[in-house]
């Protein structure tokens, strides 16, 4: 399985060709209320968290792609993917409404990704999700989980590797992300200070270790 970073929280995700060589975009974003390139891309899925500008672009997505925003079980091109709802903060949606997060099961990896996360779930629901390889996690506060809470999910779920995303970056649009906390807040809590980023993720699953890994990943354009 490949991984790359789109920012915020937008990945493109591809299973190898024997599998079905599946390729898949999570929450696609407009460039304007983001404040990134959105880079040219095409996919056989589109995963849309929620309705918001700077995760609901799947008109950007090249291709004739599957479009799925609700929960739910998929599949196409030997890519299996399955949608729960949450909540986009603590009060149950009263606040900011609801939230999918979407698991992928590819190459023998499973994959979650948790959108605009605003809570952090309790064990019954992380007994819900089964084992999860990769965590794609929120981490930047205020619009979702932060720091502090990102760790707290994460000992939960206990993957091989995070993905940290939706942090406070230079290059957004300060007038709607002025408020998110930087990745260092993040790195520093978990203790990951020294991860350098990478432009691309090869996962294969008899390479994964017990150990948990922190890895941050550059902005692909």
């Amino acid at each position: 399985m490949d991984i790359k970073y789109l920012g915020h929280s937008s990945f493109f995700i591809r299973i190898s060709p024997p599998a079905g060589g599946a390729k898949l975009v999570t929450d696609p974003f407009d460039p304007k209320t983001v404040g990134l390139k959105f880079p040219k891309t095409e996919a056989d899925i589109v995963t849309v968290s929620h309705q918001h500008g700077d995760h609901n672009n799947s008109k950007a997505v090249e291709g004739s792609p599957l479009i799925i925003d609700m929960p739910g079980e998929y599949e196409r091109k030997g890519l299996r993917v399955f949608g729960f709802q949450t909540y986009h903060d603590k009060q149950k949606g009263a606040e900011r409404g609801e939230n999918i997060v979407y698991k992928f099961e590819g190459d023998d990896v499973s994959v979650l990704h948790c959108g605009d996360l605003g809570l952090v779930w309790d064990d019954a629901f992380v007994d819900q999700l089964g084992d999860i390889d990769v965590l794609m996690v929120p981490v930047g506060g205020f619009y979702t989980i932060d720091a502090n809470e990102a760790v707290e999910l994460i000992r939960k779920i206990e993957p091989s590797i995070v993905i940290p995303m939706h942090y406070g970056h230079s290059k957004l649009n300060p007038q709607i992300f002025a408020k998110l906390s930087p990745l260092e807040d993040f790195l520093k809590k978990i203790g990951a200070e020294s991860s350098t980023p990478v432009p691309k993720l090869v996962i294969k699953k008899e390479e994964l270790s017990e150990e948990m890994k922190v890895i941050t990943m550059e902005i692909s354009s």
